[in-house]
């Protein structure tokens, strides 16, 4: 059975661009996020202009739901609160990040910097962590996340975690994976340092536009509640005592790139990936979303994109019940109670 199947039920009398509404409403609804009119827009699956996108929204009257600005699937108009909420949290959370990540793009061998996940979409629960995609110099993948985590004990003083989930090799920008999961976490990360490798990164995966054609990827998909586009968020002026600070990280962080640059970094790269692959394989063994080589070390041990599937699946099944005669109904067997469906407060998926 696909995520698409169960919408098709419905196109006797709903549109592709209606469809195209719920799918986007559905996936968002997972994580307690109704979607403002530019972000619906961005999320739809198939490319429609925005009077096309307004035709439709008025032919879903009734299924759609709208609440100070916001759309969302009908009966869930208690999410609009929740990501009130949430934005507001993310709104004062947001300046410390993009500050370490500003920092992560400091150190030896961090060629780029985004920020991904729940705050990246201002979306940040109170407990939610910091979540970061890093991209490093060749062959030096897990020197590199050995000097994010450093920083990342440093945060922990603060109360602060950092999490640089995915961290890949300039020679690896390529997601591995071609779905809408992550179509999204690319189309909505937040580049923070290294722009340039960023661009080269959204250009080797041209393929976002199969799943998001409407996404322009100059800009955020969220509107970022105030903060503006992605590269104000990225440029955004630091004070001047920030500014002394960062060039003398820099000018540390430089010097011992240099010494590491040679045979004694080929040694430490080669002793911190064999022990930690040897160490990860044991603890989540490896899959689509536990990667471990030279030059990708991906650790979603709490298989997100898995549990996201599977309650988009769900919630897919739950707007076509609604949609369909009794009749039409009794066919489905029960598959909608088949997938337990938690929603975190943090957005994610437990």
């Amino acid at each position: 059975m696909t995520l698409a199947l169960d919408l098709q039920t419905l196109s006797a009398k709903t549109s592709s661009i209606e469809r195209a509404v719920l799918e986007a409403l559905a996936y968002s609804d997972i994580f307690d996020y109704p979607l403002r009119l530019d972000e619906l827009h961005g999320y739809l699956p198939v490319r429609a202009e925005e009077g096309e996108l307004l035709g439709a929204l008025e032919s879903l009257n009734g299924r759609v739901g709208q609440k100070d600005g916001f759309r969302f699937l009908a009966g869930r108009e208690e999410i609009v609160e929740i990501r009130k909420r949430r934005e507001a949290r993310s709104q004062q959370l947001l300046p410390i990040a993009l500050t370490y990540g500003r920092i992560l793009g400091s150190l030896p061998f961090i060629r780029m910097v985004a920020l991904t996940g729940s705050l990246a979409v201002m979306n940040l629960s109170k407990n939610a962590d910091f979540d970061y995609m890093l991209v490093a110099a060749p062959r030096r993948v897990w020197t590199a996340r050995l000097f994010a985590l450093a920083l990342n004990r440093a945060a922990n003083l603060f109360g602060h975690t950092l999490c640089p989930n995915l961290i890949v090799s300039e020679t690896a920008l390529e997601w591995s994976l071609h779905d809408l999961y992550s179509a999204r976490e690319l189309c909505q990360m937040i580049p923070i340092t290294g722009l340039d490798v960023y661009h080269r990164l959204m250009e080797a995966n041209g393929w976002t536009k199969e799943f998001l054609p409407n996404a322009n990827r100059s800009l955020p998909l969220q509107s970022a509640a105030g903060f503006g586009g992605r590269q104000s968020m990225a440029a955004q002026s630091p004070s001047p005592v920030w500014r002394l600070l960062r060039r003398s990280l820099r000018l540390f962080f430089a010097m011992t790139e240099w010494v590491l640059r040679g045979k004694l970094g080929d040694w430490l790269e080669a002793w911190e990936m064999t022990r930690k692959i040897a160490r990860f394989s044991k603890q989540a063994g490896f899959g689509e979303e536990t990667v471990f080589t030279d030059e990708v070390c991906q650790g979603n041990f709490h298989h997100h994109r898995k549990r996201t599937r599977e309650a988009f699946e769900q919630k897919l099944n739950v707007v076509a019940r609604r949609a369909l005669p009794d009749e039409a109904i009794s066919s489905s067997k029960g598959k909608i109670d088949s997938l337990p469906m938690v929603a975190r407060d943090d957005g994610r998926i437990s």
